[in-house]
């Protein structure tokens, strides 16, 4: 199945490009998390990913292109948040696969995350990132409205869907200690939690 999607695609105008492209971001991936961003080069995307150095150069102008194009093709995976049938059980979810893209060795997310700090261009492409998937996330605080499982109105996502996976971030970024593999359901339980008792308010937040 895979080698006649790969056939087909390769009888589509703009075939080698799309080949070529993906290519290059598979390299810029792999650089970026052996080597961070201090390590990662034209030359040296170019080398691994087998093109010639002048087409990186043309398409992509610098790293801080290359980065960008990583990240836009981060936002085009078909990824769909978690559904398992409870708030609790959704942000559990969403929290392990975010710990597992924290801890695994090296570390694209991580390593992605401070080369954002190096370039505007890729620090104004995470933020849209960021903003995308949070906003895709939001059908779990909608379902769990639906469910009774929250007040039925006034309930701020945004807000209720950081609060339950800052924890992750703050142990594994910032203190980089060892993964609590009871984190991410712990950190879900304490958000629903507050999200029960109001704590994520829409409406407390306006009066504020």
């Amino acid at each position: 199945m895979r080698d006649s999607l790969d056939t087909t695609s390769e009888r589509r105008p703009g075939g080698r490009t799309a080949r070529i492209r993906a290519q290059v971001l598979d390299a810029v991936r792999t650089e970026l998390a052996e080597g961070g961003h201090e390590g990662l080069t034209m030359e040296g995307v170019a080398a691994r990913a087998g093109v010639h150095r002048a087409t990186v150069y043309r398409r992509w102008r610098d790293v801080g292109g290359l980065l960008v194009d990583v990240i836009d093709a981060a936002g085009e995976i078909n990824w769909q948040p978690p559904n398992t049938g409870s708030l609790h059980g959704d942000l559990a979810a969403l929290n392990q696969e975010i710990q597992e893209s924290l801890v695994v060795q090296p570390s694209f997310a991580i390593a992605l995350m401070a080369a954002s700090f190096h370039s505007d261009q890729a620090a104004r492409a995470q933020t849209q990132l960021w903003t995308d998937r949070y906003a895709q996330c939001e059908i779990l605080v909608e379902r769990a409205i639906e469910r009774g499982e929250l007040p039925a109105q006034h309930t701020d996502a945004r807000s209720l869907l950081i609060a339950a996976t800052a924890p992750l971030y703050h142990q594994l970024v910032l203190l980089r200690a060892d993964p609590d593999p009871q984190l991410p359901e712990r950190a879900a339980e304490a958000a629903v939690l507050a999200a029960a008792a109001g704590a994520f308010s829409a409406r407390q937040e306006e009066s504020v």
